[in-house]
């Protein structure tokens, strides 16, 4: 009965293949949860590529894919999620920030219209449904598997998910602003008591006071607010791409001396979350 957490994609804004990014990797943002039965995909960003090729080595047919919101980091692997390209599969896109608005399936047929991608949205032949929702509800995806959502302080707006199974919690927050000296009480009920919290770790605190209203957030702040909250472990995640593996390893060190169940996440690291027992 637990929670694997596998990241695909770490990174935020454009990803950045190269020697200096090798350790912490060079992919945008991509979660993936095994939950059960059940895979349960985090934004769509360029790691969505690489999990779709491990879908299909698999042998998964289905899976139900969460969107924090839908800037280009967090969207432009869809495009390359080959098993979105077979009739026998099936998969379920979620937004909550784009009610009135239009709708999330605009938004993935717009990137994949004419000037800018060849290949139409139509081209993908599985049985893909694309669902909007209120930010704030409570999603069911499946049996046992609870989502609570809430809102984000981004640009454009986001979403915020905290999946709940069998005892064990996993939250993903990234892309989100927040205002010094204040706290986020929309976030603190989030991740309260929560095993572990994917936090938007983009900026250090002296990059931060110079990129204000660009929507995200820093590694001090996550640590923060993840001990105000009783969290079990924090995962730095959306890493800015000018952190090259010695800034990162260098932020890393610096967390962890603040609060030792902190942690970068790197691509392809894997992280397992057992559900409390209960009486």
């Amino acid at each position: 009965m637990t929670i694997t957490v596998k990241f695909w994609g770490v990174r935020g804004s454009i990803a950045c293949p190269s020697p200096e990014h090798v350790v912490y990797g060079g992919n945008t943002s991509c979660v993936e949860m095994r939950v059960g039965d059940n895979v349960l995909i985090f934004d769509a960003g360029t790691g969505i590529r690489n999990l779709g090729r491990d879908l299909v080595r698999r042998g998964v047919t289905s899976a139900s894919i969460f969107l924090t919101h839908t800037h280009w980091d967090h969207i432009n692997g869809f495009p390359f999620f080959v098993p979105a390209y077979d009739p026998a599969n099936s998969f379920e896109v979620f937004a909550g920030h784009l009610t009135g608005q239009g709708g999330v399936e605009k938004v993935f047929s717009a990137q994949m219209a004419n000037p800018t991608f060849p290949v139409p949205l139509s081209a993908m032949r599985s049985r893909l449904s694309f669902c909007d929702f209120d930010t704030g509800i409570t999603l069911h995806p499946a049996q046992d598997i609870t989502i609570r959502t809430a809102p984000l302080c981004h640009p454009n707006g986001a979403v915020a998910y905290r999946v709940e199974y069998a005892g064990a919690s996993v939250c993903y927050v990234t892309d989100t602003e927040h205002k010094p000296g204040q706290s986020d009480q929309s976030i603190l009920d989030l991740i309260e008591g929560a095993d572990l919290v994917i936090y938007d770790a983009t900026y250090t605190d002296e990059e931060f006071e110079k990129r204000i209203g660009w929507g995200h957030s820093t590694w001090r702040e996550g640590v923060r607010l993840c001990q105000m909250a009783n969290v079990g472990q924090l995962a730095l995640f959306h890493h800015d791409p000018d952190h090259d593996d010695k800034i990162m390893a260098d932020i890393e060190k610096q967390a962890r001396a603040e609060w030792s169940s902190v942690f970068a996440a790197r691509d392809e690291m894997v992280v397992t979350i057992t559900g409390k027992k209960t009486n």
